[in-house]
């Protein structure tokens, strides 16, 4: 390798240094979950962290909505399981769909031996002291399980399959609340 083509590298690289450097210092991203509090001086913490801790997830009627509202509490109060004083409500509701996933056409009845559920909760996030509604969607999840010949067994893996749809789709509306209330602006 000669002398030009190696000053000519080290340019690039340099140049190409320099470029990643003004990009990123426009960069404005900061963790989701993270807080703005100074919690090593022993003050309350703040953000996100501190706004999903006041979500109260209101009573729901149905064993899958049951299932998700269950999910979702621990995911929001981290365990703790009650909000002290709510700021904001989540109302939930939740349906499932069931198809089946393959056919396999082997067995002697031409019946499908696995099915996938799809379980759909939406979210509506209100301000507690207002009732104003501040955020609303529906996430959904799908579980797979397999098809046995014996009752039971097949009822209790399709209930197995829906809480773990709703398991994972209360994750994803603990994002999108975490989402929700990280883009509200201070005061509205």
């Amino acid at each position: 390798m000669s002398l030009p083509d190696r000053a000519f590298r080290t340019r690039s690289v340099l140049a190409g240094l320099a470029a990643l450097a003004i990009l990123a210092s426009g960069c404005t991203v900061q963790p989701l979950y993270g807080t703005n509090g100074g919690s090593a001086s022993g003050a309350p913490a703040t953000g996100v962290a501190a706004e999903l801790a006041a979500v109260e997830v209101a009573p729901v009627n149905d064993r899958i909505a049951l299932e998700a509202r269950n999910h979702l509490i621990f995911l929001l109060t981290g365990g703790q399981g009650r909000t002290d004083s709510p700021r904001y409500r989540v109302d939930l509701t939740a349906s499932a769909s069931d198809r089946a996933a393959a056919r396999i056409t082997r067995r002697l009845d031409d019946e499908p031996t696995s099915r996938t559920v799809t379980v759909t909760v939406a979210y509506r996030l209100v301000d507690a002291r207002t009732g104003r509604p501040l955020a609303a969607g529906t996430r959904s999840a799908m579980a797979a399980y397999d098809l046995s010949r014996q009752e039971f067994a097949a009822l209790r893996a399709r209930r197995e399959a829906e809480d773990r749809g709703a398991r994972e789709a209360a994750e994803m509306v603990r994002m999108a609340i975490a989402s929700d209330l990280a883009r509200r602006a201070p005061g509205s």
